[in-house]
């Protein structure tokens, strides 16, 4: 195999700014054939190079790797379904016409939900105004859910696609809500510690600030230069939302590393071959299914798949491939048919956001991955 056009390609895009750095894993049925880090894990305040080992902020990564799977553990463990209405669990959702929303339509972000609201806007303003320490609080993250619940839907339950963050925000809530316990501990006791990840972990903000604890950030990469939040972001997390919730939620908040992140999807894969593991191999299959009932959808639950144009993943991974994106820059694609993860995390919001450069690269590096192991 001849990764060199693979390293070359990471290597110019240090060198034209598409990221400051990144780390690139490529593995096949479980076995490493290419880590390779490239660039700076900083170029503020001080420019400190990439390592394999240095953690990401995997922003939407959390999505399929954290809450879907504590979402679909419930499910196996038949404390809620799948088609279950929302409202079993939040009566209030069900205003605006949202009674019909179920569990699936958030999952395959189908619901009608919006995209986005900046939340964290109001949580600031309502801190302003005399609620101390309300940024990153538990009362601020109910607050949150509470305008969740209240929105108003943009199109009918199961019509269309718009990828959502509030869909995922309220499932985030239904783990928490159903399990008794904060998502950040239920996926650490029920994913990440069985998997034997140690770098994997959401970063709770309200325990930095309860216990005055540091991330060491010298083993993080850092992302934008926040304008809200006035300062360089390293070891809090970069989605507005996710921060005002207390960096815990449903649609963000998780940090680790390309080999934890690769860890998490081989172990997958092997319960799709048949072996025991986290989830049983119904649910993965399950899971890894693209909803066709929804006109010209991609999505399967909680996770993506390519699309016929243009597709991030690029144009050489096969019809049976799922993975996912995060807007920090980071990146995981499985080709199901050939067996292999490629894993992609950069920074590219460092140090600012104004940075879409990794739209064109992206889907190279990943056929010159698929090239190079045919």
């Amino acid at each position: 195999m001849d990764f060199a056009p693979v390293e070359h390609a990471l290597e110019d895009a240090v060198q034209r700014g598409v990221f400051p750095g990144a780390v690139l894993l490529v593995s096949r049925n479980g076995e490493t054939l290419l880590e390779r880090a490239v660039g700076f894990r900083a170029l503020e305040p001080e420019r400190m190079p990439m390592r394999p080992e240095v953690v990401f902020d995997l922003s939407s990564l959390t999505k399929p790797l954290a809450t879907t799977l504590a979402v679909m553990m419930l499910v196996y463990e038949r404390r809620l379904t799948l088609d279950d209405r929302v409202t079993r669990f939040f009566h209030n959702f069900g205003v605006h016409g949202k009674t019909h929303v179920t569990f699936r339509h958030l999952l395959t972000h189908s619901s009608g939900l919006a995209a986005h609201r900046p939340y964290f806007k109001d949580v600031a303003a309502l801190e302003k105004k005399g609620r101390p320490n309300f940024v990153a609080s538990r009362e601020a993250k109910e607050w949150v859910y509470e305008q969740v619940h209240r929105e108003k839907l943009e199109a009918p339950p199961g019509t269309r696609v718009t990828y959502s963050d509030l869909g995922f925000m309220v499932l985030g809530q239904v783990v928490e809500t159903v399990s008794g316990q904060t998502l950040d501990r239920f996926c650490q006791a029920r994913i990440f510690a069985p998997l034997g990840l140690t770098s994997t972990a959401f970063v709770d903000l309200s325990q930095l600030r309860q216990k005055r604890v540091e991330p060491i950030r010298d083993m993080i990469a850092p992302t934008q230069r926040c304008p809200w939040r006035k300062r360089l972001l390293c070891g809090e997390v970069d989605d507005e939302n996710a921060y005002a919730m207390g960096g815990v939620a449903g649609h963000a908040g998780l940090f680790g590393t390309a080999r934890e992140v690769d860890a998490i999807a081989n172990h997958l894969k092997a319960i799709a071959g048949g072996a025991p593991g986290i989830l049983p191999k119904e649910l993965v299959d399950r899971m890894w299914t693209v909803d066709t009932t929804i006109p010209g959808s991609t999505r399967a639950l909680g996770w993506d798949s390519p699309s016929p144009q243009r597709s991030l993943a690029g144009t050489e991974m096969s019809p049976h491939t799922v993975g996912h994106l995060g807007f920090t820059g980071v990146s995981l694609w499985m080709d199901l048919e050939r067996g292999i993860d490629v894993v992609l995390l950069s920074n590219r919001v460092h140090p600012t956001r104004d940075n879409d450069k990794i739209v064109e690269c992206r889907p190279r590096i990943h056929d010159l991955v698929m090239e190079a192991v045919r």
